[in-house]
């Protein structure tokens, strides 16, 4: 399987036979190391509602015949706009020709906002497992440091690891080192860092503060990793 970060928290999984978007937030975005109009992903997994994780998801569904899969509240809201959604809550497994899907809980908020710039509530924030023959991806999504994700490193084998690392909305770099050490994966990405002023978690600091527990792959956008 070949991971590739386009940008913020935006993750392209491809095999041989599957495409899977993951966030996708490439309009807009100045880190994007895509254009939306070139990925042709069958399925997308969003983790939560905000405009810098779901940017593209309508368009690129409406184009592609995608798939999202995400939360209940959020896949009811884009389904609405004309799209194909599997809606999911945290906790249980979903089947898909590509494996399976599992929401866990996030630590944040999960909401876009009306014409007049008041927010409209989408249901609860997740990470999300993505297990596939080829291996195992968890995203954490935007989420602050939790203790039970011990829980999540006991319930799967992580393969590849997109952890949040920015400060100011999500973990900064001390706590998603601490993530590592509750979720054993044997590869992970620094995410969501360096978009923005305001995110200003730094790669390094993080790559310093995890690299005893799991292996730590600094991607700049447009790079990838094999697992």
């Amino acid at each position: 399987m070949k991971a590739t970060f386009l940008g913020h928290a935006t993750v392209y999984l491809e095999t041989s036979d599957t495409k899977i978007l993951i966030d996708p937030f490439l309009t807009g975005n100045p880190k994007a190391a895509a254009k939306a109009e070139d990925l042709n992903p069958q399925f997308i997994v969003i983790t939560h509602g905000h405009d810098d994780h779901t940017a593209d998801a309508v368009p690129i569904a409406k184009r592609t015949g995608a798939t999202i899969i995400t939360t209940y509240e959020l896949s009811v809201w884009l389904s609405s706009q004309g799209v194909k959604t599997s809606g999911q809550n945290h906790g249980g497994w979903c089947k898909y020709p590509f494996g399976a899907v599992k929401f866990t809980p996030a630590f944040h908020s999960s909401s876009t906002t009306d014409e007049r710039g008041r927010p409209i509530y989408l249901g609860e924030p997740a990470g999300a497992i993505i297990q596939m023959k080829n291996g195992v991806v968890f995203h954490a999504g935007d989420t602050a440091l939790f203790s039970d994700m011990k829980l999540i490193g006991e319930d799967v084998a992580i393969d590849l690891a997109f952890l949040p690392i920015g400060e100011h909305y999500v973990m900064g770099p001390k706590d998603a080192a601490k993530a590592v050490e509750f979720l054993h994966p044997k590869v992970v990405v620094p995410i969501h860092y360096g978009t923005f002023p305001p995110l200003v978690g730094d790669p390094k600091e993080f790559a310093r503060l995890a690299g005893k527990e799991a292996k730590v792959v600094i991607l700049q956008p447009g790079e990838s990793v094999d697992i």
